[in-house]
Formats: C-alpha cells, structure tokens, sequence
C-alpha cells in the first residue's frame, strides 16, 4: 500500500517538513519528567518542567533546528549511602519541544524544583503583503 502524503497535495507547498516535525514530536513522548505548558499573556508561553533534586548545573536546555531540548543528568553522590526505599528518581532525561516559526525562548529558572522554560512567539506588524510585478 503507498503512504500519501499529506504534502504531496499540489495546494500546500513547502509543508513538505510537517510531518518530519510531527514525527519528531512524537519521539519525545516519554513520561518523565512530567510537565505543564501554560499559555502567558497574547504571545507568551511557559513550560514547567519537575526536577527535583536536580541543580542548575546538572541541567542543559538548547535550541536544535527549531527544536528545544532539555537534558538532565545528576552526578552520583550515592557513595556510602544505604537507601531503604528509592522512590525519587534521578536518571538522566532528555525532553524535547517543537518550536514554530517566530517562538523564542525569553528566559528559563530553577526554582523549587521546578524548571521554568519562558517562551514568547513575535506577531508580524501586516499578514497581507502585496507581491510587485516585474516587466521585462
């Protein structure tokens, strides 16, 4: 059976990336750590992501071809410690955010281990822009 493509179709050029978008949005469905995504202002964004136990250098949040990545990894400090109960994790993770045209990460904190991802997306001044016609 042949795949179709929902860019093949002759009316939507150029969205030949939406799909290697989504399917890159779908890798990263992984449930941990948990997160919210709250919508800030007309144009504002936050994520909050849960890493407790986690320090700011233990933390690493970059921008990879329109895609925001989080990773954490916490250094070993199990040395001469007995655990009865280990319920709180402390793997290594990686999360990951499809940004769209026009979103740019504004700031990020760690607070009360709570990692807090700002987002702001910019709104062109005009949509309708009119095209010249050369003559030759």
């Amino acid at each position: 059976m042949t795949k179709i493509s929902l860019a093949a179709h002759p009316f939507l050029l150029g969205f030949d990336q939406l799909e290697r978008l989504a399917e890159r949005a779908a890798k990263g469905a992984e449930g941990y750590p948990p997160y919210n995504i709250e919508h800030q202002g007309p144009n504002g964004f936050r994520i909050t992501l849960a890493v407790a136990g986690f320090s700011d250098d233990d933390l690493a949040i970059t921008l990879e071809d329109r895609q925001l990545v989080i990773r954490g990894r916490q250094t070993e400090l199990d040395e001469g410690r007995v655990f009865l109960h280990r319920g709180i994790a402390s793997r290594a993770f990686q999360r990951s955010f499809v940004l769209a045209d026009g979103v740019e990460v504004v700031a990020a904190g760690l607070e009360n281990g709570l990692l807090n991802i700002d987002l702001s997306r910019s709104v062109p001044d005009s949509i309708v822009q009119t095209i010249p016609i050369s003559r030759k």
